[in-house]
């Protein structure tokens, strides 16, 4: 792992990196990066970029990433709608999208609790790109991705968050706008730089493919030696996946010393 424990990401190792993820968590869905792009000439020159021949959701691009391992450039006229399109800087905040007039009397009893929706949620400022990209980690075609996402399953993610505060340690704090919960994790890691946990919504699963059972992290790549780093140690104290049940009758203290004691 010493060749990928720096602070320069383009030297990271992604192969290794996913590698190491893979062994310490057994994710089932495929790691990838997503990349903005100032103009739409750089993200076409990615090594076997795919552009979509019909219009998507977002969730449908990163589902193809993710679930059949592609790599995918997108600009604002490959989505659906405004929705899509601001939480990732292709779209402004308009007065019309902070009305959230579509969602009305649909996802919100009315044009009031809409609107309050589309304010509280997280995207990236506008005016900044024109394109973007998803693409599995491992192939390294974007070198560096701007955030990293990662599906994994609840006993999953609470490993991949102790392995990221087993250094460093500060207490993790989320938000949840309910449908789209995109906003909560590209959206919000893209705008802030900060890991960002979310609950994959509806539309997520609907489109993108997500399973009951998962989670989504995005974040900045830059966090990941350290995570992993943290799940090694975590793992040679014993706290490994998958997580052994104990079993709710046994007397407990045997089980405590090992996990909870020096």
């Amino acid at each position: 792992m010493s060749d990928v424990i720096t602070t320069d990401l383009e030297s990271y190792s992604w192969p290794e990196l996913v590698d190491s993820l893979n062994r310490l968590l057994r994710l089932r869905t495929t790691p990838i990066g997503m990349k903005m792009f100032s103009t739409v000439a750089e993200m076409e020159a990615i090594e076997k970029i795919r552009r979509p021949d019909s219009v998507h959701t977002t969730d449908q691009i990163v589902g193809q990433a993710s679930r059949n391992g592609w790599t995918v450039g997108i600009t604002a006229e490959d989505l659906v709608g405004a929705q899509c399109q601001t939480v990732i800087g292709l779209h402004p905040r308009s007065e019309e999208w902070l009305s959230g007039k579509n969602m009305a009397g649909v996802w919100f009893e009315n044009r009031a609790e809409s609107s309050l929706h589309q304010e509280a949620m997280d995207v990236v400022p506008y005016g900044k790109y024109e394109a973007m990209a998803v693409s599995p980690l491992a192939s390294g075609r974007l070198n560096p991705p701007d955030i990293c996402l990662i599906y994994a399953t609840p006993a999953q993610m609470i490993l991949f968050i102790n392995g990221l505060q087993w250094t460093g340690y500060k207490k993790l704090e989320w938000g949840c706008v309910g449908e789209s919960s995109c906003a909560d994790s590209w959206g919000r890691a893209l705008s802030t730089g900060e890991p960002s946990l979310s609950i994959p919504c509806f539309a997520e699963r609907r489109y993108g493919g997500v399973m009951e059972d998962e989670l989504l992290m995005a974040i900045p790549p830059s966090f990941l030696p350290k995570i992993i780093a943290g799940m090694q140690a975590l793992s040679r104290n014993g706290l490994r996946y998958p997580i052994p049940q104990y079993g709710v009758n046994n007397d407990v203290r045997a089980g405590m010393g090992v996990s909870y004691e020096r």
